[in-house]
């Protein structure tokens, strides 16, 4: 008989998009894939290798699937990599939660991917996701709640 354990890593997006005055323009939850540099990632962590924690969300305009050989987004939206903040999860419920919040005129355009990553410049990505068009106009401020869970 095999006592199997399996870990599995998973993550959901909530989008939410809000034009100049407040007013929710859309939202949407959105599920993602952990990338293989993002696993590696954890396993260095563990071994107590030092390395930039995840701490910057970033968008882009690409619609090419994600797959988990996948180290950056396809097409970024020039500077639209955004610190995030650690707003919630805990060890006891394996989860971590980032957030972000992307002003008006950061992360502008016909929105289909985004990625977790731990530098804000290149780094490592530790997720990516691919979604049908979210419109950010210029006067537009959007969230992305990023929630990562191992399980």
């Amino acid at each position: 008989m095999h006592n199997e354990e399996f870990l599995k890593m998973t993550g959901k997006l909530d989008i939410v998009v809000y034009d100049a005055d407040g007013n929710i323009k859309e939202q949407r939850e959105v599920p993602n894939i952990v990338t293989t540099a993002g696993k590696t990632f954890i396993a260095s962590r563990i071994a107590g290798t030092a390395s930039a924690v995840m701490g910057y969300i970033e968008v882009g305009t690409d619609t090419t699937a994600a797959a988990v050989g996948q180290t950056a987004l396809i097409a970024a939206v020039a500077s639209s990599r955004t610190a995030t903040t650690v707003s919630g999860g805990t060890a006891s419920t394996n989860t971590v939660v980032f957030a972000s919040t992307f002003a008006a005129g950061t992360g502008t355009g016909a929105l289909t991917e985004a990625g977790i990553f731990n530098a804000a410049s290149t780094g490592t990505m530790l997720c990516r996701t691919v979604f049908s068009v979210i419109n950010k106009g210029a006067a537009d401020t959007m969230t992305i709640t990023w929630t990562v869970t191992i399980n």
